[in-house]
C-alpha cells in the first residue's frame, strides 16, 4: 500500500521540482533553494515533507546537510501509479 503522505508530497508543484532537481544530482538545501523564489525556511518545509514521505533522505557530510532522491520509494510510487491507472500490465499487452 502506497503510504498517503506520499500523494500529499507530490501534489505541491515545488516540491515536484525538488524532486527533479535531485534527480539529477544530490545537494544541499542552499543549492536546492537557489532555484526558487522562496524564502530558505520555506525550502526546508517542503524538504521536510519530502522526507516524512520517506522520498528524500538526507545525509550530513561535514558541516552541509546533502539531500539524495529515495529512489525505491518513488520506483514503488511510480509503479504503483502504473498499476492502479496505466491501462493495464505488461501480461495484458503480451496478450494482444
Amino acid at each position: 500500500m502506497i503510504n498517503d503522505k506520499v500523494f500529499k508530497a507530490m501534489s505541491d508543484p515545488t516540491r515536484r521540482k525538488i524532486i527533479e532537481l535531485l534527480k539529477e544530482r544530490p545537494m544541499t538545501a542552499g543549492e536546492i533553494a537557489s532555484h526558487f523564489k522562496h524564502a530558505q525556511p520555506t525550502v526546508s518545509r517542503h524538504l521536510n515533507v519530502l522526507k516524512n514521505a520517506d522520498l528524500v533522505v538526507d545525509q550530513r557530510e561535514g558541516t552541509y546537510v546533502v539531500y539524495r532522491l529515495n529512489t525505491s520509494v518513488i520506483q514503488g510510487w511510480l509503479s504503483w501509479l502504473l498499476d492502479k491507472f496505466g491501462g493495464g500490465s505488461s501480461n495484458e499487452q503480451d496478450e494482444e
